[in-house]
């Protein structure tokens, strides 16, 4: 086989697997603290007995409030106001046993929005106590909509007023404690055991749970399967969110210091996997974050679907939860991946279905990348044309190396033969070809779209209908390429090689 065309293949090769190597960033570690995620500033301690340990655990049955939106239904338990329930009215479920109903994201017990304050050296799990609620159940419909839980022991007094959008999946949330003293503390945010299942796949549900954090630079992910099992894992901030996500939802943490827009206020995450599977697929996070001598704290949470353009509005780059390419390459694929994600949503809008839609882009990259096609079979006769020239030169010249090297280059312009421009032509693509895989593998748009034999887009054929296709396409257009050429043993053999590799 040509040697240009191996170097074509392993550069290909290295392009699709390097990055993964190369920009794969272990997690940030910080000293394990006693009672906290404390990443910066450290918590000054409070001359006991400011606080003092709960005296025990409830008894009160928890109650679960409503909050109803078109695009959502929300349950918030009065034990700790913590969220139980996320149900996501314009997406239904895929697991076999809860098919067709509303996807559910919070599994059960659900930790996410529950506390426990750190001041000194005591720690209160807010969690476990018994909150008021002003309401038992609340109908969103203006923005700004809220509802407030009331809790108190002792001295110590916290409220949290959770405020909704009926357009969008974020509920901000303002707490005060009263009691804390002058030095203030930390608060545990909790944002487990993760993302309930709500996929076919279980197995590909479970592969793509992880943690997500944003700091002063690009995102970062640690699965749940490489989180340690002997110790939790520490990731240290400050972060400006902190997410869970699994294939095509997130349920997310945001703060950010209003005086500076860069600056995370979320001090560090600490994980550690619930269960002792060999793939864990719950674990205890929790999110550090600085409560002020005045006993103020706010933070925002997001609980839905990764929509691009959502994810987007949101800000903070918190569209790179679900990032499209590998970190490093991410400037040159994301575009590419927008534009098409784009492009299939708005032939959608026109009421060509995702399929269609999805048939005519593919129509439109091979027109786009035909001149490139031309180009590479234009370079490659050219090459074969010379070939008898530069066998006689290698033949002539074999015991000389430094003139063979002139003669090739000689032969090479005065033929105006590139060496590499069968070989160019095949790379460029190839980012096309990558971001198309990102969007058709993250692309929320195209989960559980139907089409022809397909019943989901965004789930492998299972008749193996298109990779045979796309294997015998191939070989008919290379057999056609190569009519009315002169015989190339190696051009034959690639008529084999390359539409069996590819399927």
């Amino acid at each position: 086989m040509d040697r240009r065309v191996l170097i074509a293949l392993a550069l290909m090769m290295a392009i699709a697997l390097l990055p993964a190597v190369l920009f794969k960033r272990p997690p940030r570690r910080v000293p394990p603290a006693d009672s906290a995620v404390t990443a910066v500033p450290p918590v000054a301690p409070l001359p006991p007995p400011v606080i003092t340990a709960a005296p025990g655990a409830d008894t009160t049955p928890a109650r679960v409030v409503r909050v109803n939106s078109p695009l959502f239904s929300y349950g918030i338990s009065t034990r700790g106001a913590r969220l139980v329930e996320s149900v996501l009215r314009q997406y239904r479920s895929l697991e076999p046993g809860t098919r067709d109903s509303a996807a559910q994201l919070m599994p059960e017990p659900s930790d996410v929005l529950g506390l426990r304050l750190v001041a000194g050296g005591d720690t209160l799990l807010l969690r476990d106590w018994d909150f008021s609620p002003s309401a038992d159940e609340v109908e969103v419909t203006t923005a700004g909509t809220a509802l407030t839980f009331s809790a108190s022991r002792g001295e110590v007094t916290v409220q949290l007023v959770y405020r909704f959008r009926p357009d969008n999946y974020l509920i901000s949330v303002d707490g005060r404690v009263t009691g804390l003293g002058p030095a203030g503390g930390v608060l545990l945010v909790g944002l487990g055991p993760g993302i309930a299942n709500v996929e076919s796949d279980s197995v590909e549900h479970q592969t793509n749970l992880a943690i997500v954090t944003k700091g002063a630079r690009e995102s970062e992910k640690k699965n749940f399967s490489s989180l340690e099992r002997e110790a939790p894992t520490e990731l240290g901030g400050p972060f400006q969110w902190v997410a869970v996500k699994s294939k095509y939802f997130v349920t997310a943490l945001f703060s950010v210091d209003s005086t500076d827009g860069s600056a995370g206020r979320l001090s560090g995450v600490r994980a550690a996997p619930i269960d002792a599977r060999r793939r864990p697929t719950r674990a205890d996070i929790q999110v550090g974050l600085p409560v002020t001598a005045a006993g103020d704290f706010q933070y925002w949470l997001y609980s839905g679907p990764m929509e691009y353009d959502r994810l987007r509005g949101m800000g903070h780059d918190f569209y790179d939860v679900n990032p499209y390419g590998w970190p490093g390459f991410r400037t040159i694929i994301r575009p590419v991946a927008v534009g098409a994600r784009w492009l299939l949503v708005k032939m959608r809008d026109f009421g060509i279905a995702y399929g269609w839609g999805l048939v005519l882009f593919g129509i439109f990259v091979r027109l786009a990348l035909w001149p490139l096609n031309q180009k590479a079979m234009r370079a490659s006769m050219a090459m074969q044309a010379v070939q008898p020239l530069m066998k006689d030169v290698q033949e002539r010249y074999k015991n000389d190396p430094q003139r063979l090297q002139q003669e090739m280059f000689k032969l090479y312009k005065e033929h105006k033969v590139n060496p590499l421009g069968g070989c160019w032509p095949m790379l460029l693509p190839m980012p096309i070809l990558f971001a198309l895989f990102f969007v058709f593998q993250n692309t929320i748009e195209l989960r559980g779209a139907p089409f022809l034999w397909l019943t989901d887009l965004s789930r492998p054929d299972p008749l193996y209908i298109i990779p045979v296709l796309m294997g015998v396409s191939m070989y008919a257009v290379t057999k056609i390429g190569q009519m009315g050429m002169p015989p190339n043993p190696q051009m034959k053999m690639m008529l084999y090689i390359m539409p069996v590799m590819m399927t």
